[in-house]
Order: C-alpha cells, then sequence, then structure tokens
C-alpha cells in the first residue's frame, strides 16, 4: 500500500514539473512571437513606454529610479541589470565565448553574435511601419523608430540632457566621471568606448575584413562599411527637426544639434574655454602642450591635426582627382573640393552668434570668434607675443628667424609663406581672380577683395579696447594699439631702426638693398613701394 501512495506522488511530481516545463515553453515562445508582432503588453507609468516582458520593464524602471543593484566586485561599479555586469566583466576578461562559424569571429554576448551573422545572410526581420526600412534586430528598429517620434527618454543626472538610447547616455556620463574603460593591450591607451578601441586596434593590426562591393574600399568594422554605403547611395536617415538637414549618422546630427542649442559640454581644464566636440577639445589642449603627434614621413614635419597632415601631405603629392565642375579645378580630397565649390554658390553654413557673420567653414568660424572673445592661445617663446592662430604664430617666428622658404621662379624672391609667393606671382602674370560685385573692381586676393567691400558696406570689425575706435583690418588695429603702447618690435639689422610693423621693415631694409620690385609695364620705370608705383602709372 505504501509503494502505490509512492507511486502516486511520484506521478503528480512528475507530472507538476512537467507542467511547469510546458508552461515555462509557452511563456517563452509567447515572448518570441512578440518580436514578431509587435505586441507590447508591460508598460512604464512614468513615461509610458511599452515593454514586451516583465522583466524589460522591471529592468526599464530602474532608469528612472536610478537603482543599480549588481555590482562589478573588481571595481566597485554598479548596474541596472545584471546581463549589462556580465558584458562588462567580460570587457575586462576579453571573454568572447561566442564564434561565427562563417567567419571564425568571436564575440562576448550571443546576441551580438545572432546580430553579426546577420551580416553574412542579410537578413533584416524587423521592419519600420513609418518609413520601411528593415532591420536586422529589434532594438535598431526601436532606436530608429525615435528619429522619427524624437523620443529621448534618458536624462543625464548631472547636465539633465536627454537621449534616445540608453547605451549614448552612458557614454556621455563619461563625459562627466572621465572614465576610460576600454584599454589596448598593446599600448595601453584607454578609450571611452568600445568602438572606438576596436576603431584604434585596427592601426596596430592593419586588418580590415569588411568589404565596400561597390568601390572594394575595406574597413575595419561593419558600422564604418555601413557608413561609408551611404556615400554611394545617397542615403541620409538623421534629420534636423529645426533645419531639416539630413545626416547619415545620427552622431553627426547630435554635433549639428549644438549648433541651433550652443551646447559645448568639453571644456578645457587650464583656460576653461568649451567646445561642442571632444576631438575640438583635443586639438585645443595641443596650443598648451605644444604636442604635435602627427608626423609627415617625408619631411619629418610634425602638425597637431590629422586635417593638418592630409592638407600638407597634398604640397607633396600632385595627384588631384577631385575637379569642381563650375572652374575645373583640382583638389586632393572630396572635402576640400566641397569647401572650394562654396565660393561659386556662396554658400556659408557656419555664422557667428554675436555679429552674424557667415563663414564657408567651421574652422574659419572659430578664428573669427576670437575677434570678439580675445583669444589669443598662440604664444611666440622669443617675444611672448600672442596670437589667435597657429599659423600666424609660424610666420611670426620666421620674423626672428629670417626664413623664406617659399622662392618665384621667375625674380628668385623668397617669401615666408606660400600663400604670400601665391600673391607675388600674380603681380608676374597680372591674374586678379576677385571680383567686387558691386563696382567690378578685381583683385589678386580674396582677403584684398574682402577689404575692399569694407568700403562698400562700411564694417570695422576690429575694435581697439583702450579706446573703442574701430577699424576695418586687424593689422590696421595692430598699427593703432601701438599709439597706445609704442611698441616697436621689428629692428633693421644693418642700422638697428625699429619699426612697429613687419611691412615697415621691409620697406626701409630696401634703403640698404636697393630693391625696387615695382615695375611699369608701359615704360618699365621701378619702384620700391606699390603706392609710388600707383602713383606714376596716373601719368601715362
Amino acid at each position: 500500500m505504501l509503494f502505490l501512495k509512492n507511486i502516486v506522488v511520484f506521478i503528480k511530481v512528475s507530472l507538476s514539473t512537467v507542467s511547469l516545463f510546458y508552461r515555462n515553453i509557452v511563456n517563452y515562445l509567447q515572448l518570441h512571437e512578440r518580436t514578431h508582432n509587435g505586441e507590447k503588453a508591460y508598460e512604464c507609468r512614468q513615461c509610458s513606454k511599452a515593454f514586451s516582458s516583465a522583466s524589460h520593464l522591471m529592468v526599464h524602471e530602474r532608469s528612472h529610479s536610478g537603482e543599480k543593484p549588481y555590482e562589478w566586485k573588481q571595481c566597485r561599479k554598479i548596474f541596472t541589470g545584471a546581463s549589462d555586469l556580465r558584458l562588462y566583466d567580460r570587457t575586462h576578461r576579453r571573454e568572447k565565448p561566442y564564434e561565427c562559424r562563417q567567419c571564425g569571429k568571436a564575440f562576448s554576448q550571443a546576441s551580438h553574435l545572432q546580430r553579426h551573422e546577420r551580416t553574412h545572410s542579410g537578413e533584416k526581420p524587423y521592419e519600420c511601419k513609418q518609413c520601411r526600412k528593415t532591420f536586422s534586430w529589434p532594438s535598431h528598429l526601436e532606436r530608429h523608430e525615435r528619429t522619427h517620434s524624437g523620443e529621448k527618454p534618458y536624462e543625464c543626472k548631472q547636465c539633465r540632457k536627454t537621449f534616445s538610447q540608453s547605451s549614448v547616455l552612458r557614454v556621455h556620463e563619461r563625459t562627466h566621471s572621465g572614465e576610460k574603460p576600454y584599454e589596448c593591450k598593446q599600448c595601453s591607451k584607454a578609450f571611452s568606448q568600445a568602438s572606438h578601441l576596436q576603431r584604434h586596434e585596427g592601426t596596430h593590426s592593419g586588418e580590415k575584413p569588411y568589404e565596400c562591393k561597390q568601390c572594394r574600399k575595406k574597413f575595419s568594422t561593419a558600422s564604418h562599411l555601413k557608413v561609408h554605403e551611404r556615400n554611394h547611395s545617397g542615403e541620409k536617415p538623421y534629420e534636423c527637426k529645426q533645419c531639416s538637414k539630413a545626416f547619415s549618422l545620427a552622431s553627426y546630427l547630435r554635433i549639428h544639434e549644438r549648433i541651433h542649442s550652443g551646447e559645448k559640454p568639453y571644456e578645457c581644464k587650464q583656460c576653461s574655454k568649451a567646445f561642442s566636440l571632444s576631438s575640438n577639445l583635443r586639438v585645443h589642449e595641443r596650443t598648451h602642450s605644444r604636442e604635435k603627434p602627427y608626423e609627415y614621413k617625408q619631411c619629418s614635419k610634425a602638425l597637431n591635426q590629422a586635417g593638418h597632415l592630409q592638407s600638407h601631405e597634398g604640397t607633396h603629392s600632385v595627384e588631384k582627382p577631385y575637379e569642381c565642375k563650375q572652374c575645373r579645378k583640382t583638389l586632393s580630397s572630396a572635402s576640400y573640393l566641397k569647401v572650394h565649390e562654396r565660393n561659386h554658390s556662396g554658400e556659408k553654413p557656419y555664422e557667428c552668434k554675436q555679429c552674424s557673420k557667415a563663414f564657408i567653414r567651421a574652422s574659419y568660424l572659430r578664428i573669427h570668434e576670437r575677434i570678439h572673445s580675445g583669444e589669443k592661445p598662440y604664444e611666440c617663446k622669443q617675444c611672448s607675443r600672442t596670437f589667435n592662430y597657429s599659423n600666424s604664430l609660424r610666420l611670426h617666428e620666421r620674423t626672428h628667424s629670417g626664413e623664406k622658404p617659399y622662392a618665384c621662379k621667375q625674380c628668385r624672391k623668397t617669401f615666408s609663406r606660400a600663400s604670400n609667393l601665391k600673391v607675388h606671382e600674380r603681380n608676374h602674370s597680372g591674374e586678379k581672380p576677385y571680383e567686387c560685385k558691386q563696382c567690378c573692381k578685381a583683385f589678386s586676393r580674396a582677403s584684398y577683395l574682402r577689404i575692399h567691400e569694407r568700403i562698400h558696406s562700411g564694417e570695422k570689425p576690429y575694435e581697439c579696447k583702450q579706446c573703442s575706435k574701430a577699424f576695418s583690418l586687424a593689422s590696421y588695429l595692430r598699427l593703432h594699439e601701438r599709439t597706445h603702447s609704442v611698441e616697436k618690435p621689428y629692428e633693421c639689422k644693418q642700422c638697428s631702426k625699429a619699426f612697429s610693423l613687419a611691412s615697415y621693415l621691409r620697406v626701409h631694409e630696401r634703403t640698404h638693398s636697393g630693391e625696387k620690385p615695382y615695375e611699369c609695364r608701359q615704360c618699365s620705370k621701378v619702384f620700391t613701394w606699390a603706392h609710388n608705383l600707383q602713383r606714376h602709372e596716373r601719368t601715362h
């Protein structure tokens, strides 16, 4: 009898276990089906966001409460979800247990492997109901849908800025904390984002497994390839709600939005100047440290920006594959062509908030803003004179060294800068490519045209801080300021006479050398000074 009772109990327990197991399978199946039918039965009471499972809602609610119950024991960092803790643990241990069977690439999460496998299969089962765009992952669809709704449910507690993704919020919070949890094993350089580390590691390995099918260009990450492909398709899925300008990357849109908001979250610790981009802050910090990490191998010239290195490479390379359709001028990069085309279209997308003056390049606007702020971050080590631009400092330093590396092929006259040589060569050719739209007067330099245009507009943007007198040229202001200071920093090496301007010194030196560089084309008479030539030409 006891034996029969035990059998009955065993059968009941077994049936209960099977029933529970079956219910769990049904629950998982129902949860999975919601990824296809879009059903989200669990809603957040605070922000009304809906989720397909109670566990997902529970994790989300912690973004409101700030609760982070999961702690990593090594550094005491806390997380809202157990999965976040597991992922963080794997990034430190570099554990990647999930491997792709097709290409052997390994991942720290099964979901990441799943997503990666779709790059091979091309499968995109999740479709946006508004624009029909398809995605390989439901979270990507959800993120995309926020570009339509404008929803930004994740808020930074320090600066109250909101974000459409929790991951973007986490990255943003590192701008406040300075945390850089991702470290390169080869050089120990640390990064705030895993993608930045991944990109950096490519500089060591040189591996680029992702290839564009249209132009065969290769990339180190799938995301970089995806962005590149938009250059071919012209796709710009991220649109600014204020001005409707569209972008190929969400990050580009976020950066652009700062033009409207005026937000500058990155601050220099030495001078407290703020920037809208972390990259601009890094470049600015080099004005304090004098660091020049980019070296051109052919001539060993060091530069403080990658863009300047690219520009310098163009002085060595003859290759200029990008041609302007209007004037047939060729340029070494697509970005240079884009800026050049604005000379024809008149487009000036970067506007000064103080005086509304507009510029064709963001860098020109930044330089212009220093007129208002008075900022001069570049200092000459020999005479302590400060400048608002690094090029101005380099040019000034040549007044001490006497260096003039640019020589005219026709008359062998040397110049301290390439632009001065180019302008000088127009004295031989007679070329004047810049014409005033109001009076049709032509000039050999764009800067001369801009100065001339102030005659028509009456603009005098340079103001003396001591007496408030305004000038149309920065050089006129500097000359005027010396009436207050009596400063004469330019001295003749032959007779020690001092001058307030380098140009005055150059003219004076002609009294020693006998040089007369200005020649009348009609009678060949020569002059030491341009205005003497102009006065003489009127006699003809």
